[in-house]
């Protein structure tokens, strides 16, 4: 949720920056129902389950990751800076200005440009990380062909959503230079909330099939839950994602009437019912805790932030270098790598708050699904599954978890889920005041 709201936030602010997100499955083992408030089963509720070690697999996996992430942070400050410092973004504008001549179309035509060069520059980068490593490591089905699909589709996104609002930043620099960053950021908490409505059915639907579940069974148990959790309208989805990953997942999206309730085809095929239920109790637990807009609210006052320090140092870097970079204010299109330069560069600093906001509010979704299913034992197995199948580390370094983890650690997670039974002592629950009673 928090990579996509970042990624979706800078549509509005710099949508050059914005990439692609994100067999058949078997019938579950057990024919039997699964009541969403069922008690744990003695074995359930007394034997811990261990952390996975990981395996050998897992662990180059995350080493080379870092090595990747690291080169990912270089890269998207030494793009923009060679647009900036060798002139190049002043010829792109250039050439928009002589085919659009309206200042609404140089900044569509200048951004359709840029957007295509930086999509080429990074191709190889993004060939290499999305589908020869993942294929590597046994993790991706993927065809090249529906890899570069996928890419190509993604690009069109982008476009089409950069030639959309990207005018308007621009427009508020020309018209309040000393304010827009304000004006910029408070935008972004209605677009948020508009993309978040339209994603489900505009957006998601592009790069997979998207479905009714397979298993009436399990649609049924999967309803129920969310009845008892107070979650509002909203469908079950099963997503064909198979034919890409092997990787497990499962989410809650969308407002009103196009909430969707979606789990992907391998974590239904690698996952025992007890396991699924927690999993999409955790998800709902996003929905009932108000998390998305708790977090676009976040997300939009960081991204105020960020603007507001793009706006204190970009005049400083204009004025020195403006022959260098072939414009002399902000309020030139041309400046939008020196945009996505300084918020890059930005929001790498405040990365680590961002984080662990993002880990706060997994961790209350799995204490929302535990106080739901109180099946201890099914979450740990759940978390353990996931190690597993996506090649995991359970222990990250202190480092890993500061700049790149958005949930808490796996092994805090499993750890969490052993020992958190406040049922068993006469506690009160945390959010048990939300649930309803099964009917």
């Amino acid at each position: 949720m928090r990579g996509t709201i970042l990624i979706i936030s800078f549509y509005l602010i710099l949508s050059a920056n914005v990439g692609a997100q994100e067999t058949t499955s078997r019938s579950l083992r057990s024919a039997t129902t699964i009541q969403p408030a069922m008690s744990p089963t003695p074995q359930a509720a007394t034997s811990p389950v261990p952390v996975p070690e990981p395996s050998e697999k897992a662990l180059s996996y995350y080493r080379s990751g870092n090595v990747l992430w690291g080169a990912n942070i270089i890269w998207e400050l030494l793009i923009p800076a060679l647009f900036l410092f060798t002139g190049f973004s002043g010829r792109i504008r250039n050439w928009a200005q002589r085919l659009g001549k309206n200042w609404f179309f140089v900044i569509g035509i200048y951004f359709v440009i840029f957007s295509i060069i930086s999509f080429v520059i990074d191709l190889p980068l993004d060939y290499y990380e999305g589908y020869v490593r993942e294929h590597a490591y046994g993790l991706s089905n993927q065809t090249f062909g529906k890899w570069f699909g996928d890419a190509l589709k993604g690009l069109l996104r982008s476009l089409v959503m950069g030639v959309i609002f990207l005018w308007v930043p621009y427009l508020l620099l020309r018209k309040s230079p000393r304010r827009w960053w304000f004006y910029s950021g408070l935008l972004t908490i209605p677009f948020l909330f508009l993309v978040f409505l339209i994603r489900p059915i505009w957006i998601d639907p592009l790069f997979n099939k998207f479905g009714p579940m397979k298993d009436k069974t399990l649609e049924a148990t999967i309803l129920r839950l969310a009845e008892r959790a107070g979650v509002e309208g909203g469908s079950v989805f099963e997503v064909d994602k198979s034919e890409d990953t092997k990787a497990l997942y499962a989410y809650v999206t969308g407002f009103g009437h196009t909430k969707r309730i979606v789990l992907w085809d391998t974590t239904i095929a690698k996952m025992n019912e007890q396991e699924l239920i927690f999993v999409m109790g955790h998800e709902m637990g996003h929905d009932v805790l108000g998390h998305i807009w708790k977090s676009i609210l976040f997300f939009s006052i960081l991204i105020m932030a960020t603007l507001y320090t793009v706006h204190r140092t970009a005049g400083w870097l204009i004025h020195r270098y403006k022959h260098r970079f072939g414009f002399d204010q902000l309020a030139d299109i041309t400046s939008l790598p020196l945009i996505i330069l300084l918020c890059n560069l930005y929001l790498f600093i405040v990365t680590p708050f961002d984080l662990a906001y993002s880990r706060h509010i997994e961790h209350e979704a799995d204490r929302f699904s535990l106080e739901l299913t109180k099946n201890n034992h099914a979450a740990a197995t759940a978390y353990a599954k996931l190690q597993t199948e996506n090649l995991g580390v359970p222990r990250p370094g202190l480092l890993y978890k500061l700049w790149r983890a958005q949930h808490p650690t796996l092994g805090e997670h499993i750890d969490f889920c052993n020992t958190y039974r406040p049922w068993e002592k006469n506690e009160p629950l945390v959010y048990g005041h939300l649930f309803r009673e099964a009917k």
